[in-house]
């Protein structure tokens, strides 16, 4: 769409943010074994490589291997057990759906608004990170997902909009090079779907055709290395998301 095609000089990050975009290297192996776990399949309770074996299959020491197990531990995504080795965890941890899905109430609107001013700090930030961490090929996944939305709304598909939000507001939080962030908008989107289920099911909200408009901002801003805008620009899709949440909740669930 117009306004949303790659820059041709998007293809090499800008200099100015080269040092920016350092990780430490324990940081990288977490994500790598995050993705291993994924790649294989293990569910809570299962049993993972060694940290030998995980060394050895990502080709680093067992002291980095180490070190990235205690990021996951801290997480709630890896568990180390004494004696036993490691075993994927059961998303009980720091973010996990165990501790938040016990008090969060679909229909309860104070729950609701404190999800989304959660959500509006995370995001921004996630928002500012990737404006000047985001790579090319993270720039295009951003973009895919607008385009996604985008299409959804004109041929009135509920779940492939929901997917493509999904895409759209993970995608950045991947480009933040943060997998806190990642991991923390994961859960409120998981949690938000709750709300959605009730208050919007059937129907993609009064807000979407804005919406597709205020993704394309934010990646424009993105895309354009401009961490304030993006953060504004996202600050402003969340808050105009959340009036349509309270309209249709108030509508559907509370008459």
């Amino acid at each position: 769409m117009d306004g949303l095609a790659t820059p041709p000089n998007a293809t090499t990050p800008p200099p100015a943010v080269a040092e920016s975009t350092y990780r430490p290297r324990y940081e990288l192996v977490a994500e790598q074994v995050l993705q291993l776990i994924a790649e294989r399949g293990l569910r809570p309770g299962d049993r993972m490589p060694t940290e030998n074996e995980l060394a050895a299959h990502l080709e680093t020491s067992r002291t980095v291997v180490r070190e990235a197990v205690k990021i996951l531990s801290a997480i709630g995504r890896v568990k180390a057990q004494k004696g036993r080795g490691l075993y994927v965890a059961d998303d009980e941890g720091m973010l996990g759906a165990g501790r938040w899905g016990g008090f969060f109430l679909p229909t309860d609107l104070e729950h609701i608004y404190m999800l989304f001013e959660f959500r509006r700090v995370q995001e921004m930030e996630a928002a500012r990170l990737a404006a000047t961490r985001a790579t090319p090929a993270e720039l295009k996944t951003i973009e895919s997902a607008v385009e996604t939305c985008r299409h959804a709304h004109l041929t009135d598909r509920t779940e492939l909009f929901g997917q493509g939000d999904d895409d759209f507001h993970i995608g950045i939080a991947t480009a933040s090079h943060n997998f806190f962030l990642v991991t923390a908008v994961r859960e409120a989107r998981r949690l938000q779907r709750q709300s959605s289920t009730i208050a919007l099911h059937g129907t993609l909200g009064g807000h979407v055709a804005a919406a597709v408009e205020e993704h394309a901002a934010i990646y424009r801003a993105i895309r354009n290395g401009e961490p304030e805008v993006a953060a504004q620009a996202t600050a402003t899709h969340l808050d105009n998301t959340l009036d349509d949440y309270r309209r249709e909740i108030q509508r559907r669930v509370f008459g």
